[in-house]
């Protein structure tokens, strides 16, 4: 709210009372009551799902219904592809699917524990949905209309951040070779994305997007849960 200042007194601008912010608070950081679901395994089952529909109905446009195509969105109002873009996997590379299911499963599983079936579903497709957004804006204001977004590594960006938060002490195995702590691992994905974005390496990727998810994220632990991912990683 704008306040106006002067020589002359005037009456005090009205403000919004504490305890409304605070209520507003609790709304947004009120829990969901704890399940678990195992919300994981299903939501690997829909990403295998529809890439078998997308490899048998070959003759049928799946890729163009539920990839995120600015064009789409713009002309015909297609808004549904922000959610379903990241069920959808590139058809020409199984190690598109098979990565991200992997980490989702490496990943998911131990932050759905940890968080609880609703919240990480909210969670995963809330970021998701931020991503692609976000991405959308990167593709209409640069010009890139007919880019097909699929892919579930926006939110599986996010998942990654919020398992080096709630266990920075764990190693991952790169390659089952290389041990590193979590959030080293989280940083250094971040860190090569950035260089990607910025270089232009192996422009097929929608960089953008995993960077968009990984942010997305990390504000999401801030706001819902007032915690601040940095500090929690340094733990």
């Amino acid at each position: 709210m704008r306040c106006s200042f002067s020589v002359v007194p005037l009456s005090p601008c009205p403000l919004v009372p504490l305890s409304l912010i605070l209520y507003d608070m609790n709304i947004i950081r009120r829990p969901f009551r704890y399940r678990n679901d195992n919300v994981v395994f299903y939501l690997i089952g829909l990403n295998i799902l529809v890439y078998l529909a997308e490899m048998l109905l070959r003759n049928l446009p799946v890729i163009n219904y539920f990839s995120m195509v600015p064009l789409l969105v713009l002309a015909r109002g297609w808004v549904w592809q922000f959610v379903t873009y990241m069920f959808v996997h590139d058809p020409n590379s199984f190690t598109h699917l098979l990565f991200n299911m992997l980490a989702l499963f490496l990943f998911g599983r131990h932050v759905e524990r940890q968080m609880g079936s609703r919240e990480f579903l909210l969670y995963y497709l809330l970021t998701g949905v931020l991503a692609g957004l976000f991405s959308f804006a990167v593709f209409v204001l640069t010009g890139n209309y007919l880019v097909f977004l699929m892919g579930a590594s926006g939110a599986i960006f996010a998942v990654q951040l919020a398992f080096a938060a709630f266990f920075p002490d764990s190693i991952v195995y790169i390659w089952g070779i290389i041990p590193l702590r979590a959030p080293i691992m989280v940083l250094g994905f971040t860190a090569i994305e950035m260089f990607s974005l910025l270089t232009g390496f192996n422009g097929s990727v929608a960089h953008a997007t995993h960077l968009a998810g990984f942010a997305f994220g990390w504000i999401y632990f801030l706001v819902r849960f007032g915690i601040n991912p940095w500090r929690a990683m340094r733990r």
